[in-house]
């Protein structure tokens, strides 16, 4: 018996299950484990950048001289981070972002001058998000608004 045609076959079945194996082991390896923590990572991210954004927006809104009157400047925030959504909300004189992920948030104190007596609102994600300022030129009350 002659068994010659069988060696081919069995040659290509066994690359072929080494290649199977192959992209199983590195599917599973991305997507169990270095993926997620990649996204993770940069949700973390995105959350500090979101919070240094809104932060500096705030100081800029306060106009430099003790001025009477209002201002409305117009701040552009994402709409989810790690496809959540979140808030951004003032307790006392520091902001304070929340989030469903632990490991996204945090609080920041915006440097505001002595004319500015409170710093309040919230803003959820989605929004149209607005910083005001308004009041007499020594008692300025900073406000997170939504439109």
């Amino acid at each position: 018996m002659d068994s010659r045609a069988v060696s081919p076959v069995v040659e290509k079945l066994l690359a072929l299950g080494i290649i199977v194996l192959y992209v199983g082991l590195l599917t599973t390896t991305l997507y169990g484990g270095t993926l997620p923590a990649y996204r993770a990572a940069v949700g973390t991210e995105l959350g500090e950048r979101t919070l240094a954004e809104a932060t500096a927006r705030v100081e800029q809104a306060v106009p430099p001289e003790a001025r009477a009157g209002s201002a409305r400047y117009r701040v552009d925030l994402p709409s989810t981070i790690g496809g959540a959504a979140y808030e951004i909300r003032t307790d006392g004189r520091t902001l304070v972002l929340v989030h469903p992920d632990p490991a996204v948030g945090g609080r920041t104190r915006p440097v505001l001058p002595d004319r500015v007596d409170a710093l309040t609102g919230t803003w959820e994600s989605g929004a149209e998000t607005v910083v005001t300022v308004t009041g007499p030129p020594g008692e300025l009350t900073v406000e997170l608004e939504e439109r």
